[in-house]
Formats: structure tokens, sequence, C-alpha cells
């Protein structure tokens, strides 16, 4: 099954998620970069992010390269924002809506707290799924590694490979 994994990743815990699973299967990946960067630091960085996530923003990406056609499965990759995906990945859903129909999808989440049953959610109705093969929520794993981490990459890439 030919992959891709598209991803956001703002403070580098998503990418590092990310490159974990990249060298465990074999998979393309597609990192979303919004025109207008997000604030990363502060207030700015919850205010901002928040308000975007929250009103369902879709904000223009730098181009990036997708060949829906070359996929049976695609994995996201996203920081959770307010118990959502972030924005970017709303505008990768709308820009390839056609193109994702009858994928496999898959999702990796990574957060510092909780909110993450919300986002399956809203990731399944954006994709307008009603399951995902597979997902992983992951607290803060660049930033904070732990055993706890590493052992959930590891169960994601098998049911993957399963």
């Amino acid at each position: 099954m030919k992959t891709a994994i598209v991803y956001y990743s703002m403070l580098g815990n998503t990418d590092y998620a990310v490159n974990k699973i990249k060298n465990a299967i074999d998979c393309d990946v597609i990192r979303l970069t919004p025109e207008k960067a997000y604030p990363d630091k502060g207030f700015k960085k919850f205010l901002w992010g928040g308000k975007s996530a929250v009103m369902g923003e879709k904000p223009r990406l730098l181009p990036y390269r997708f060949e829906y056609d070359k996929y049976d499965r695609v994995i996201f990759g996203t920081p959770v924002w307010a118990s959502s995906f972030a924005p970017p990945l709303r505008t990768f859903i709308e820009e390839n809506r056609g193109g994702l129909k009858g994928k496999d999808f898959s999702l990796i989440m990574c957060c510092s707290g909780g909110g993450t049953d919300k986002v399956t959610e809203k990731l399944k109705k954006a994709l307008g799924v009603d399951s995902l093969t597979a997902q992983v929520t992951l607290i803060d794993p660049k930033d904070k590694p732990s055993e706890e981490n590493e052992s959930k990459i590891k169960e994601f890439i098998t049911k993957l490979k399963g």
C-alpha cells in the first residue's frame, strides 16, 4: 500500500513523530506550510492558533506536491489546537477533496494535554469517513521524550503494517 504522510508542525513535535514513522514504513512525506506563519510564542500562539482552529479557517499554503492517484493511504499528522486539528490540514483536505475519496486514513496527534477525541471526530467529518485505520496520540514527543510515546509509535506502525 503506497502511503503519504501529510502534516503540519509548529514546534517540531509532530515533525519528530512523522520522522520516526517515516523511518519505519515506506512512504512519502508532505509537510504543509502556511504562507503566513502562526505566532509560535506566548499568548499570541494560543490566541491565533486556537481562533484559527475554532473558526475552521483555511490558511493559504506554500506550494506542495501531492499526486493523489499515487497513494492508497494518507496519514495526517497534526498538533492539537483547541480540540481540533491544525488549520493547514483543513486547507489541504479542501484543496484535494476529490483526490482523497476512497483512500485509507490514519492520524498522528501531538499535544500537551487532552481534547484528542474531538480531533478524531472533526477529522473524520472533514474527510467524510466513519473510521480511521489507525491513530496515535503523543504527549510532546520531541520536547518530553518518554517510553510511553515510543511504545505508542511502535503500536501505530504495527497497525499500519498489519
